[in-house]
């Protein structure tokens, strides 16, 4: 058992904090102070303190005990926050996705003698674990995936709903799209090149750009084309153009966006699904592995805080078994190479009801 801190308590930490807890001594902040709560309640055992962040003394005092450190925050505050932790020299697990080139953080890490291992969610995350284990193995030529998370039951005009921070969402929608085609690396405007993708799950969907590849474009440069695209119903895209086009969705503009959050926000009970479906083709064979899950009703838990969140609770195990042991920071493509992680991953994954299943 390890002493495990974790910064943030939204829809995703409230869900690894409780499975955490089974197994870990877990100490948990965030600024609200009703989460905690909540969380407390659900599981006593669980250690609580409610504090800013950017008061350096409280945030040192507060990782003191920590084995490893759990990072789950809105990705603008990710950077500056692990920069911090590193020069504590705790160990950690980096799920805020941050925009910023997490990478660049790699000597002090090593400086430091920890493991630091971000990205470690649904994706970025289990598409970036396959790709290691398989190029690890085989000469890959292309790597693509489709990932998306949406309500069961869509309602017009958006058909749909944020199961993370809807911030992020907007981030997603207007960050420019890095790809990889015939090894070089080009920028695309998101929410373009939409294709059908039909499941048998969903029905009818559609995928398109977004900025998703992230490390992968540096630690896989070998790969000649590589390529992410977001899931949504049809027209959502060009919906969500049209709006940013017209100035109706204005990013950064709060007061402009409480209206769009309103309609996006998940409420208690709403049922909704996450598709991931990602396709590795080598030299030798394709490979195409394919999740989906549904809410939990029993546990009334978002699949994507499901996926998300074991993701990142597998990641911590994975630390502290050492099972993965390097001085560093990695993304979940290079932790993936290594032996066993996979394995493990998956089986964390299916003891809780989400199976990643290879078809192909």
């Amino acid at each position: 058992m390890a002493t495990i801190c974790q910064i943030g308590c939204g829809m995703i930490g409230k869900v690894m904090a409780l499975d955490i807890s089974k197994r870990h001594d877990l100490h948990l902040s965030d600024l609200d102070s009703s989460a905690l709560k909540e969380v407390k309640t659900l599981d006593p055992t669980i250690k609580t303190k409610c504090f800013n962040v950017n008061d350096y003394d409280m945030l040192k005092s507060f990782l003191k005990p920590a084995d490893i450190v759990l990072l789950a925050v809105p990705g603008h505050m990710g950077y500056k926050l692990l920069e911090k932790i590193i020069d504590f020299k705790k160990n950690i697990v980096d799920i805020s996705f941050s925009p910023e080139n997490i990478l660049s953080l790699n000597k002090r890490a090593k400086e430091n003698n920890i493991t630091v291992v971000f990205d470690a969610g649904l994706a970025p995350g289990i598409p970036n674990f396959l790709l290691g284990k398989i190029d690890a193995k085989e000469n890959v030529k292309s790597f693509k995936y489709f990932v998306g998370g949406l309500p069961k039951h869509p309602k017009p005009p958006y058909n749909y709903k944020a199961p993370f921070s809807p911030i992020d969402v907007i981030e997603e929608y207007t960050r420019p799209a890095r790809i990889m085609k015939n090894g070089k690396i080009i920028t695309k405007p998101a929410l373009t090149d939409i294709e059908e993708k039909f499941y048998q799950n969903t029905g009818m969907l559609e995928g398109f750009n977004t900025d998703g590849l992230r490390s992968i474009l540096f630690t896989m440069k070998h790969i000649p084309n590589m390529v992410e695209k977001t899931l949504r119903f049809p027209g959502h895209a060009k919906l969500i153009s049209k709006e940013l086009a017209s100035g109706k969705i204005i990013p950064g503009d709060k007061n402009n966006l409480q209206r769009l959050f309103k309609i996006w926000k998940l409420l208690p009970n709403e049922l909704e699904f996450t598709v991931l479906d990602v396709i590795i083709e080598t030299e030798v064979k394709r490979h195409n592995y394919f999740l989906f899950d549904e809410t939990n009703l029993a546990e009334n838990i978002s699949s994507m805080a499901r996926t998300t969140g074991y993701t990142a609770s597998a990641t911590i195990d994975l630390l502290d078994q050492n099972i993965f042991q390097k001085k560093g920071v990695f993304p979940p493509e290079l932790v993936g190479s290594k032996s066993k992680v996979v394995d493990y991953l998956a089986s964390h994954l299916k003891a809780r009801g989400i199976v990643l299943k290879k078809i192909i």
